[in-house]
């Protein structure tokens, strides 16, 4: 077994939400098949006893467990669910190096270590695990699904599908061989060069200054990592972002492919304007396409509301936190 690296984690209250009196705090950490040590924050329900539904949430890609993902692992906790929000592999006060990479196996093989972790703890019920994913990691939850049994429930909210996206770009505007191509090409020169530095160049995070051109969803990330409602000294898209070849082996290494094969619970919750709204819709028809458990699935569309909305709830609540309660009570049970 892995012996656990000795994280160095802050213990003051750095996130970007306020801290909830219903709940009690602490750091843990656990690790995953590959020997990389991940960093969590725990959130347990004031006054419990028994041993609780547990629910491990991360995401958005390329943010820490101090934004969204706390957030919601803390308005869980406060409804009764015992909580993690972790930092993925090579990401915030997790380890793995070198630093600001990504990966379709490590990333999904870090959710199936958070359920590893919650399975064995005194204070939460082993047959009612469920995961949380948002944005990116939205993507990487319905992949864990597909893969662990003991996952009994997947909420995926505003999702991104990391490996269409990066092969296919946008809206699948660059879904050809050559556009593929190309972009092999110049991750490649790159490689070449970050090997001769001895550094990997980052990629930049949220573009800041913002172009007065820049699309809607750009401006979307903007107004949440660039400003005083998400941005934190840790999160990638807040500062140098990703490594240019961070990414790379999501170009030709799909995820999601056995999602039909998914028999435990799914909710899928998404913004009605959300530019990325479309991961979603074609997600769920091929969850459900052929599949014989497709009656516990479930798309869930939020009137107006934007991307980043579903990070923080974009000042007008648009995170339906009793939806998802619901959800899970239904689910882990």
């Amino acid at each position: 077994m892995a012996e656990e690296t000795k994280l160095q984690m802050t213990e003051k209250w750095d996130k970007t939400f306020k801290k909830s009196e219903k709940v009690s705090h602490r750091k843990v950490t656990f690790h995953n098949r590959y020997g990389i040590t991940l960093s969590a924050d725990m959130y347990i329900p004031n006054g419990s006893f028994e041993k609780l539904p547990a629910i491990a949430v991360c995401g958005p890609f390329g943010a820490v467990k101090e934004q969204a993902s706390g957030l919601y692992a803390q308005t869980m906790a406060e409804r009764g669910f015992l909580t993690i929000a972790f930092d993925p592999s090579f990401t915030g006060e997790s380890g793995g190096q070198p630093r600001y990479m990504a990966s379709p196996d490590i990333n999904t093989e870090d959710f199936q270590a958070a359920v590893d972790f919650l399975s064995v703890q005194e204070n939460a019920d082993p047959n009612k695990i469920g995961i949380i994913g948002i944005c990116g990691w939205g993507g990487m939850a319905l992949n864990t699904a597909a893969l662990d049994t003991r996952v009994k429930a997947t909420v995926a909210s505003t999702m991104y599908d990391m490996a269409r996206v990066n092969a296919k770009g946008y809206f699948d505007s660059e879904d050809s061989a050559e556009a593929r191509y190309t972009k092999k090409q110049a991750l490649n020169a790159r490689r070449t060069a970050d090997y001769k530095s001895g550094i990997y160049e980052l990629g930049g995070g949220v573009v800041d200054p913002l172009p007065d051109d820049a699309p809607f969803f750009v401006k979307d990330y903007y107004d949440y990592y660039k400003t005083k409602r998400g941005y934190h000294a840790r999160s990638l898209n807040s500062n140098g972002g990703w490594n240019v070849i961070g990414c790379m082996s999501f170009l030709n290494q799909p995820i999601n492919c056995y999602t039909n094969e998914i028999r435990s619970a799914v909710l899928l919750i998404h913004g009605e304007k959300a530019h990325s709204c479309y991961f979603s819709r074609d997600a769920y028809a091929d969850m459900t396409k052929d599949n014989p458990y497709s009656d516990n699935k479930e798309l869930f569309i939020i009137p107006d509301a934007v991307h980043t909305d579903l990070y923080d709830g974009g000042g007008k609540d648009a995170i339906p936190f009793d939806k998802m309660e619901q959800f899970f009570r239904e689910n882990l049970k």
